[in-house]
C-alpha cells in the first residue's frame, strides 16, 4: 500500500508548529475566575472576535467538506458561506444586543431568561450532544484522514486520541482566552495555506480560463455527472452556478431560500460553540463589528476553499487515487474518488505542493482541526458547568467552577474520540454534518425567533415545541435505521429542516395562545420592540459613519450581492 512520503523539512515544520501553538495557548491562559476562564474576561476587541468566529467555523472539517462537494460539482456548497454574512447582519441587528446586555454565560441561560429552566436544560443537553457529534468528532475525523495517509501503520483510534489530547493540552488549563488567542494564529495560517493551494490548483488547470474551458469540454463529452445523484451538467456555467433548479440532489433554490437560512441562523445565532465568542466581547459595538467582520471573511471562501475542489475535477480526471490509498476504518481501500470525496483536499495537498510548503499547509490544516476541537471542548464544558453543575450546586466557588469545566473537557475528549470513527459511515462529511443539523436546528431556531419577536410566546409553548421537535427527530432516526418510511427517509435534509421548523413554530404559537401569557418582565427585557430602532439611532448619532454598524451592514450586504450575482 503506497503512502505519502513527507520530507524531514515538512515533518519538522508540523512538529514545531504543534509545540509552539500549545505553548502559545498556555501563555495566554486566563483562569483567575469563572468569567475569565469561560468568557475570556469579557474584554475581547472586534478583530479578535471576528477572526476567532471565522477560525472556529472554517475548521478542518469545513475545508475537507467544501473541497469534496465542489469536486462532486456541488459548487453551490458556497451558499452556506455567503448566507453566513446575511445571517450575521440579522444577528447583529436583533439578537446580539439582548445577549450582551443580559450578561449570560450560555445560550441556554438566555433561553431561561426568556422562558424557564426546562427550556434551558433541554437546549443545553441538545447543544452538548451536537458539539460532540458534529463539531468535535468531525474535526477529529478529518485529522485522522490526513495523518492516516501519512502514517497508515498507526491505528485510527490512536490517531484520534493523539489529536484530541493535543487540542485539550491548552484548552483544559487555559479556557476561552487560550482558545481564542490560538485561533487568531491558526486563522492566519489557514488563510495563507488556502491561498497557496488555490494558486497551485489554478496553475495546474491553466488559470480561470483553463478551468472554464476544461469544464465546458467535459460537459460537452457528457462527463460532468454528480456522484451519488447521477445528475448530468452541461457546462462550466452550470457547475459554478449557486442557484440550482428544483430537484437538485444537493441544494435546489427552494432549499436555499428557506432551509439553509434556518441552519445558518441556528449555527451563528443560537449555537454556544459560535456565540460564546460574541459573549466575550468588551461591549455591544465590538460584538457587532466582530460579527460583521466574520461575515466579511466568509466571502472569499469560494475562491480559496471551494474552487480548488472544482479544479480537482480536471486535475484528477482519471478518478483514481493515483498513488494515494485512502483506507476506511474497516480496512477496505477506496479506489475511486467518487466514493471517497473526503480525500479530495488531502490529495490537492499531497500532489500539488512542494517540500516545505506542504509542511506549512499541513500545519495550517491541523491548526484548523485543533481550533475547532478546542473551541467545542470549551463551549461544551461551559454548558455543563454553568447550565447543570452550577444549578445543582449553587454554592460552588469560582475556582471550583473552573475545575468542573476542566474535568468536563476531559470527559468530552474521551466521548468525541470514541464517536469520531463513526462518521465514516456517512456518504460524505458534509452530508453527515447537515443531516445532524437538520434535526437539531429547526426546533431551537423556532423557539429563539418566536421568543424574540412575539410577546405572547410563553414557557409552555417553548418546551412543548422543543419536545415535539425532539420526538420527530427520534421517530425519523428510528425510521431510517429500520427503514420504516421510505418517503420520510428520502426527504431532502433542507426540506426536512423547513417542514420541522414550520411545525415547531405552529406548535409553539398554538400552545402559547392556549395557555397563560408570560410574565411582564420577561416580555419587557427579552422581546424586541420597534421603539428600539429610534433609541439606537440616538446612540449612534455621534459615531463616525465608518464605525456605524448600520453602514457596515449595508456595505457587507452589497458586497455579498455582487459575488452571488456573479455566480448566480
Amino acid at each position: 500500500m503506497s503512502t505519502v512520503q513527507l520530507s524531514s523539512l515538512d515533518i519538522g515544520i508540523m512538529i514545531a508548529y504543534g509545540v509552539l501553538i500549545i505553548a502559545y495557548g498556555l501563555y495566554h491562559a486566563k483562569r483567575k475566575n469563572s468569567e475569565e476562564y469561560f468568557l475570556a474576561g469579557r474584554d475581547m476587541t472586534w478583530p479578535i472576535v471576528g477572526i476567532s468566529l471565522f477560525a472556529a467555523n472554517i475548521s478542518s472539517s469545513t475545508l475537507v467538506g467544501l473541497a469534496g462537494d465542489a469536486y462532486k460539482t456541488n459548487t453551490h456548497v458556497y451558499n452556506y458561506e455567503w448566507l453566513a454574512a446575511v445571517v450575521l447582519v440579522f444577528f447583529a441587528i436583533f439578537f446580539l444586543p439582548f445577549y450582551l446586555k443580559s450578561k449570560v454565560y450560555t445560550m441556554p441561560e438566555f433561553l431561561e431568561r426568556r422562558y424557564d429552566k426546562k427550556s434551558r436544560y433541554y437546549f443545553s443537553f441538545i447543544t452538548i450532544v451536537g458539539n460532540v457529534l458534529i463539531d468535535t468528532a468531525a474535526a477529529l475525523y478529518v485529522g485522522n484522514i490526513i495523518l492516516k495517509l501519512m502514517f497508515p501503520e498507526i491505528p485510527t483510534w490512536m490517531v484520534i486520541v493523539i489529536l484530541a489530547f493535543a487540542a485539550a493540552a491548552y484548552t483544559i488549563p487555559g479556557g476561552l482566552n487560550s482558545v481564542i488567542q490560538t485561533e487568531v494564529i491558526q486563522a492566519i495560517l489557514l488563510v495563507i495555506g488556502s491561498c497557496i493551494i488555490t494558486y497551485y490548483a489554478f496553475d495546474g488547470v491553466g488559470g480561470w480560463s483553463g478551468l472554464i474551458e476544461g469544464l465546458n469540454a467535459k460537459g460537452a463529452a457528457g462527463e460532468l455527472v454528480q456522484p451519488g445523484s447521477g445528475m448530468v451538467l452541461n457546462n462550466a456555467e452550470e457547475v459554478l452556478s449557486l442557484v440550482r433548479p428544483t430537484g437538485d440532489a444537493f441544494m435546489d433554490w427552494f432549499g436555499l431560500l428557506l432551509g439553509a437560512p434556518i441552519l445558518g441562523f441556528y449555527f451563528w445565532a443560537n449555537n454556544q460553540f459560535m456565540v460564546q465568542r460574541i459573549l466575550g466581547a468588551k461591549d455591544i459595538n465590538h460584538g457587532r463589528w466582530g460579527a460583521l467582520f466574520a461575515g466579511l471573511l466568509k466571502l472569499p471562501v469560494i475562491f480559496i476553499m471551494v474552487l480548488p475542489g472544482t479544479c480537482a475535477i480536471l486535475l484528477f480526471q482519471d478518478a483514481d487515487l493515483a498513488g494515494l490509498r485512502y483506507t476506511f476504518a474497516d480496512g477496505t481501500i477506496c479506489e475511486n474518488l467518487a466514493d471517497c470525496t473526503d480525500a479530495i483536499y488531502p490529495m490537492l495537498l499531497f500532489t500539488l505542493l512542494p517540500k516545505g510548503i506542504l509542511g506549512l499547509v499541513l500545519a495550517g490544516l491541523l491548526a484548523a482541526m485543533m481550533s475547532s476541537v478546542s473551541a467545542t471542548f470549551n463551549s461544551a464544558s461551559t454548558l455543563i458547568t454553568m447550565d447543570f453543575v452550577k444549578q445543582m450546586r449553587p454554592g460552588l466557588t469560582s475556582d471550583q467552577l473552573v475545575r468542573v469545566g476542566q474535568i468536563s473537557t476531559l470527559v468530552l475528549v474521551i466521548l468525541a474520540s470514541a464517536w469520531a470513527p463513526m462518521i465514516e459511515r456517512a456518504d460524505s462529511l458534509f452530508k453527515y454534518l447537515q443531516d445532524i443539523l437538520a434535526y437539531i436546528a429547526p426546533p431551537v431556531a423556532a423557539t429563539f425567533l418566536i421568543g424574540l419577536f412575539w410577546k405572547k410566546a410563553n414557557a409552555t409553548g417553548s418546551i412543548v415545541s422543543l419536545g415535539f421537535g425532539f420526538l420527530f427527530s427520534v421517530v425519523s432516526i428510528l425510521s431510517l435505521v429500520f427503514d420504516l418510511s421510505p418517503a420520510l427517509n428520502n426527504l431532502h435534509f433542507l426540506y426536512r429542516t423547513i417542514y420541522l421548523f414550520v411545525a415547531c413554530a405552529l406548535v409553539h404559537i398554538i400552545v402559547s395562545g392556549m395557555t397563560a401569557p408570560p410574565p411582564a418582565e420577561k416580555v419587557a427585557l427579552y422581546t424586541w420592540k420597534s421603539s428600539m430602532i429610534a433609541e439606537e439611532t440616538v446612540e449612534l448619532a455621534g459615531m463616525p459613519w465608518y464605525a456605524n454598524y448600520r453602514y457596515q451592514s449595508i456595505g457587507l450586504l452589497i458586497l455579498t450581492a455582487i459575488i452571488v450575482g456573479y455566480f448566480w
